[in-house]
């Protein structure tokens, strides 16, 4: 059973989801769209000019990366087959309640996102295809091959077993020969272990309220 979540509005009018448990938010206080376009749809989506494009997401939470990358598919005519993974999946109802200013269209997107069945592909348009996964990435492993990763899994003082060398590792075999993880989070530490697996790194400008975050490349 999930804890007592909280619904908060963020700098830029979107919203975002708080955890008094953990004290973490599911994504930045200085604008939840904002921080979800700069890292994951414009340093991660758009950094490889290639079609089609796989993608993974590592914490499926609200479904905004999702979402957000679904109208770039639409918009860039650009086939995505987008696989995401999460083991505590929120209700119906939460989404319901949050605010991300979408078009018409692309919010009943998103209520079919969290509706669709798990572990099988979901064909939402011509352009985009979704598969969720409810699983645990520490204990099941990927299958398949991906072009971009997603690494939005909750801070690494926060859930520590998600960032370790060998969750890295295992995401790095599973990662296509140019493709890219992107994340919000700049630590040294996860810097360090990205490049022990065989990544290379590098420090990117972050998103309203982070100096930086990073993008890894598989050489």
């Amino acid at each position: 059973m999930l804890p007592r979540i909280e619904i908060q509005t963020t700098a830029d009018g979107s919203s975002t989801l708080y955890r008094p448990d953990m004290d973490e938010h599911y994504h930045s206080t200085n604008g939840a769209v904002t921080e979800a376009l700069h890292v994951y749809i414009q340093t991660g989506l758009y950094a490889l000019p290639i079609q089609p494009i796989s993608v993974l997401e590592i914490g499926f939470g609200t479904g905004l990366n999702a979402i957000l990358t679904y109208m770039a598919a639409e918009r860039s005519y650009l086939p995505v087959n987008y696989t995401t993974c999460e083991l505590y999946p929120l209700p119906l109802e939460t989404i319901e309640q949050l605010n991300y200013n979408l078009p018409d269209t692309a919010t009943k997107v998103l209520k079919a996102l969290h509706q669709c069945p798990w572990n099988e592909p979901y064909a939402v348009s011509p352009h985009f295809t979704f598969t969720k996964l409810h699983n645990d990435l520490t204990l099941l492993p990927l299958t398949g091959k991906f072009d971009v990763i997603y690494f939005d899994a909750f801070a690494p003082d926060k859930q520590p077993e998600m960032w370790t060398e060998e969750i890295f590792k295992h995401i790095y075999e599973k990662t296509n020969p140019g493709g890219v993880l992107v994340t919000y989070c700049a630590k040294g530490v996860i810097r360090r272990r990205l490049q022990s697996v065989g990544f290379t790194t590098e420090r990117l400008p972050g998103p309203p309220g982070k100096r930086e975050m990073l993008r890894a490349t598989k050489s």
